[in-house]
């Protein structure tokens, strides 16, 4: 084969290896997107009211969803350890109703709402309310604990630093989708009414109010 002949294959070669390097970085860049998208939901001020499926809730004025007494899916599995080292489930607390907030020492909303989020706590538990944050994303316990000190907080958190318990809600049900998140549990362990945005004093009561009026 002349030297001529041969300078179309080289030539075609090179374009397919182009063309190959070209479809490997747009793949790069596709999932180095969804990556970003995943990170930039955490910390916001809101999120879908949906879940799929169908899920019985009525969001209100407020941005609060809530669900009727005997229409309530149950909370799944929120148990594992502490920010503090010690085992807890959400679970032993049926009975109470209960206040599950999803936050990170890293959200800035969750810093707004913890201050108020300690005075409902400190008012209402002798009321047969108790109070879990779902600690997220923070890379280790010490960020957290620092966080309740210089907020005060008294409560117990989980360590949740993957956002695993956070996927064990089913689809369909009211799941905590943003940083801040809040979940009202009622006294038999379903969820009563959620928030996905960082709430004041007063929408917290306003949010906790019915379920703890219910027989």
């Amino acid at each position: 084969m002349s030297a001529a002949s041969r300078a179309p294959l080289r030539s075609t070669h090179r374009i397919h290896s182009r063309d190959r390097i070209r479809s490997r970085r747009a793949a790069l860049t596709t999932a180095g997107a969804a990556v970003a998208a995943l990170l930039v939901s955490a910390c916001s001020s809101g999120g879908t009211s949906g879940g799929g499926g169908d899920t019985n809730f009525v969001m209100g004025e407020d941005g609060i969803s809530t669900v009727k007494q005997g229409e309530r899916a149950a909370a799944p599995d929120l148990s594992g350890e502490t920010i503090d080292g010690k085992q807890l489930d959400v679970a032993s607390y049926k009975g109470k109703v209960v206040v599950v907030n999803v936050w990170g020492s890293w959200c800035a909303p969750c810093r707004a709402e913890a201050p108020g989020f300690q005075k409902v706590y400190q008012d209402l538990k002798a009321k047969g309310v108790q109070f879990v944050g779902i600690n997220t994303r923070d890379t280790k316990p010490a960020n957290a604990l620092a966080f309740d000190k210089e907020y005060g907080v008294t409560y117990p958190s989980l360590y949740d630093p993957t956002g695993k318990l956070m996927l064990r809600f089913e689809k369909g049900t009211l799941n905590p989708q943003a940083i801040p998140s809040t979940l009202v549990l009622d006294r038999d362990g379903k969820i009563a009414a959620r928030s996905l945005a960082a709430l004041s004093e007063e929408k917290l009561r306003g949010m906790l109010d019915p379920v703890l009026a219910e027989k």
